[in-house]
């Protein structure tokens, strides 16, 4: 069966890196991210009706402040990686997921992904509230680009394993955040993805379904795809993911293993912390 997203997905690598070449051998590579960047325009005066700004774009009187949200990141990840991003908020890390995702384009730089991707990077977006929780899945699955046979022969998997058995036929806008959560994880991992990028997926339901969220993953890397997971958990960035990239303002602090960069951007937290009681 062919699915739409089951192709290659290359903004301008072809044109920077030969693919024949071995020392860019990319049929060992799922996700290449080179040299990105992304830039935002801030408004320096915060215009109150919409009537003011047209007028002032008109005028062009509009002023704008770069912000850099993301600055020169770049890494690679082959067929049963897993990357865990830490960082404070405003850090960049749910922003590089989204370019990775294809949700947003960066300014800058160059970024490769191969196969099936399973974003979960805001859990329930494209919910039809009006729609049960069964209608969602067939309609979720229809976007994106599998079959109805296909999804229903995994249907009872998915409603299983995202415990609403009970609430299958009950419109989703009468869930509750977490509830939504758990179809949204159940669905988006239920497709064989090669490439699972995860905000806070893990933070939803209670301890038993968050656990059993871990062991998917973890049997998804198993078998060869690769995660990116975003999470303030350290103690689960260490648990799922082999190698961690710490962000901070948008500029790679540190990559490398997940234990090692977890332990240095926890010592870093608590020096931060010391030094604010300190003044």
């Amino acid at each position: 069966m062919k699915r739409v997203k089951d192709v290659f997905s290359i903004h301008d690598f072809e044109q920077e890196y030969n693919l024949e070449n071995e020392e860019y051998d990319m049929r060992n590579i799922n996700v290449s991210v080179s040299n990105v960047s992304l830039m935002y325009n801030l408004s320096r005066e915060r215009e109150e009706r919409l009537k003011e700004y047209i007028i002032n774009m008109l005028k062009k009187k509009l002023y704008f402040d770069p912000f850099w949200a993301l600055k020169n990141v770049s890494f690679q990840m082959s067929p049963g990686d897993s990357l865990g991003i830490v960082g404070q908020n405003g850090a960049g890390k749910s922003t590089l997921l989204k370019l990775i995702s294809g949700i947003m384009k960066p300014t800058k730089g160059k970024i490769y992904t191969r196969g099936v991707i399973a974003p979960m990077v805001e859990l329930g977006g494209g919910f039809d509230p009006g729609m049960s929780a069964k209608q969602n899945v067939f309609f979720m699955g229809a976007m994106h680009g599998f079959s109805k046979k296909y999804m229903q022969e995994r249907y009872e998997e998915i409603i299983e394993f995202a415990e609403l058995a009970d609430f299958a036929d009950v419109p989703v806008q009468k869930f509750s955040s977490g509830m939504t959560s758990k179809l949204a994880f159940a669905l988006a991992t239920i497709v064989n993805p090669d490439i699972v990028v995860a905000d806070e997926a893990l933070a939803v339901g209670d301890m038993n379904f968050r656990l059993k969220c871990e062991k998917r993953l973890q049997d998804i890397v198993a078998k060869g795809a690769t995660i990116l997971f975003v999470s303030h958990s350290l103690e689960q960035v260490q648990k799922v993911c082999a190698k961690a990239l710490w962000l901070e303002h948008g500029e790679m602090m540190m990559y490398g293993d997940s234990k090692e960069v977890c332990g240095a951007y926890k010592q870093f937290m608590i020096d931060k912390r010391i030094a604010a009681e300190v003044e």
